[in-house]
């Protein structure tokens, strides 16, 4: 059992009518150093046999994304290639992100991802048996991090009824210069507008994909350290990161196991359950 919600009646207030809530500081300095100094260690580690990743540099290809859900896979960004299909630059450099069970198979990840401190955010939001579903490390790089079109994290990470929420750990300070995140406040509330589907035909959303105007978006910057949680509903984006500065962050998605089944179709299928961070 957690300890008694940490969340103020205020700051639920605000989450509950924005659909984000802004938590600064949050980490110690001592914490995000343990996080980045671990997955240096990883990234040293791809080719070698101290590293549960792929061994090859890749592409984002999708279907080696859709079949990460419980390991630790290295992906690229595309930008990191030439035209010889080789890294133009140092893998540290290069690679887009780590996912999805860094929870799960890193000691390092795991004993943060469980801290009484991430517990007491869940229990204050009325989770009874929160567990992790996925995680990923992301680099964001500098002059060649892509961009993370507008979305809503439940598309992808759907329970029925709905349960997903977004905990996003800066481990660097995210400005609009390198690319923090942007959400349009309050469109939580407005339900879920697409789902994507694995089935039969391979992956594809169930219906278009709707666009948006950017004048609806505010920019969430946070210092390194901060912790943005995020509604499964929100809609929210980043947009590339041409500047010399990379944006590192710890993300991590929460659903409900009590009372909620985990979505036929969607991308991520376990071979086993997640296990529960607590049982209320």
């Amino acid at each position: 059992m957690p300890p008694a919600g940490s969340l103020t009646a205020e700051q639920l207030s605000f989450f509950d009518t924005n659909g984000y809530l802004v938590l600064e500081p949050f980490s110690s300095d001592a914490d995000v150093r343990a996080l980045r100094d671990r997955m240096a260690e990883l990234v040293a580690g791809i080719g070698g046999s101290n590293t549960t990743g792929s061994s090859e540099h890749h592409r984002m290809a999708m279907d080696d994304y859709y079949e990460s859900g419980e390991n630790i896979s290295f992906f690229y960004e595309d930008k990191a290639f030439g035209d010889d299909g080789c890294l133009k630059q140092p893998k540290e450099l290069s690679i887009k992100l780590v996912g999805h069970a860094l929870h799960e198979k890193d000691l390092v990840f795991k004993k943060f991802s469980s801290t009484e401190s991430i517990s007491s955010i869940l229990s204050s939001l009325g989770y009874k048996r929160p567990a992790i579903i996925q995680s990923r490390y992301i680099f964001k790089q500098p002059g060649i991090g892509g961009e993370a079109i507008p979305h809503q994290d439940s598309a992808y990470l759907h329970t029925e009824p709905p349960s997903c929420i977004g905990l996003w750990l800066a481990l660097e300070a995210a400005t609009i210069n390198n690319g923090c995140l942007w959400a349009i406040p309050g469109s939580q509330k407005y339900g879920l507008k697409t789902r994507m589907i694995k089935d039969e035909n391979g992956t594809h959303f169930d219906r278009p994909i709707p666009s948006y105007d950017h004048n609806e978006f505010v920019p969430l910057e946070v210092k390194s350290g901060g912790l943005v949680v995020i509604h499964g509903d929100l809609v929210h984006k980043s947009f590339e990161n041409l500047s010399p500065t990379s944006r590192h962050a710890f993300v991590w998605h929460v659903v409900e196991t009590k009372g909620c089944e985990w979505s036929k179709g969607n991308w991520l299928q376990r071979k086993t359950a997640p296990e529960a961070l607590y049982d209320s």
